[in-house]
């Protein structure tokens, strides 16, 4: 299911744009624009709140029209991810830039598609958060968002909250301040292994509580490294036979450690990971 997020993607390659588009369709309400003009009309006439856009276009490039959107009170409040070679981020597109995230070019569309989840995932949690109840309590459905999704919005977007998961009556607790775990518990397991018990769950419930705080610190790794680490576990496990739901969380947990990488590549791509490489 789509998350409300209004994403506007700019390219002017066709194939790069029509190929993103169906891509990201299944993430956001998606709009297009084949150069710079057109997207300052459309963000003008519905705001998006995130663009994805290619560095280099004829014209005004993409660093150019983000930071034109950004001037305008009617259309700064969104994130960019800027599409760009290694070579032009190193060069010529400082930290200090407007955009969020960078695509090295080229990239595979698999690995291009999780790494702007991500993003997507982020600002539809805090899409929630505005719109929390009186309660100030964040409520949502692991279909929609599962716990690795969750997790990474939670670190992109620095937060401190207690995250409360639910599954067929099976608990668990997270606290995170400023996006990294802090405490987990899981039953009788508190810590790492807690966080690694759950990390497969793609139903049942969860709950953000922005003012839940702990003073217990059990987890050893950070939120990326709790992360990988998982990953690794759960192939393994797959590898000694552990069944379908193993198989099931291994390919979900690299979906999403794929996208955590610099320029989204993965590493130990299979045959049958193999997509389409895009460039300019």
């Amino acid at each position: 299911m789509a998350n409300d997020v209004k994403l506007l993607l700019v390219d002017d390659n066709p194939m790069v744009l029509g190929m993103l588009q169906q891509a990201l369709t299944a993430f956001a309400r998606v709009a297009t624009a084949g150069d710079a003009a057109d997207a300052l009309l459309k963000a003008v006439d519905d705001p998006p709140d995130l663009v994805v856009c290619d560095y280099r276009m004829p014209g005004m490039d993409g660093r150019q029209l983000v930071e034109k959107l950004k001037s305008r009170p009617a259309t700064a409040n969104f994130s960019a991810v800027l599409m760009a070679s290694r070579t032009d981020i190193d060069e010529r597109l400082a930290p200090q830039d407007a955009a969020d995230d960078y695509l090295v070019k080229p990239f595979f569309l698999k690995d291009a598609t999780r790494r702007i989840k991500r993003t997507v995932d982020r600002i539809a949690l805090e899409k929630l958060a505005k719109t929390a109840p009186s309660d100030g309590v964040v409520r949502g459905n692991l279909s929609q968002m599962n716990v690795i999704d969750l997790m990474q919005s939670l670190e992109m977007g620095r937060k401190s909250c207690q995250l409360k998961l639910n599954n067929d009556g099976e608990k668990c607790e997270v606290f995170f301040v400023e996006g990294q775990v802090k405490h987990a518990t899981y039953g009788s397991l508190s810590g790492d292994e807690a966080v690694f018990k759950v990390l497969r769950w793609t139903s049942g419930n969860f709950e953000l509580n922005f003012e839940g705080k702990t003073d217990k610190e059990t987890t050893k790794l950070n939120t990326q490294g709790l992360l990988m680490e998982g990953l690794r576990l759960l192939d393994e496990s797959q590898r000694e036979g552990g069944g379908e739901a193993a198989e099931e969380a291994s390919a979900g947990a690299a979906a999403s450690s794929a996208s955590s990488s610099p320029g989204g590549s993965s590493r130990g791509r299979t045959e049958e990971e193999e997509d389409v490489l895009l460039d300019s």
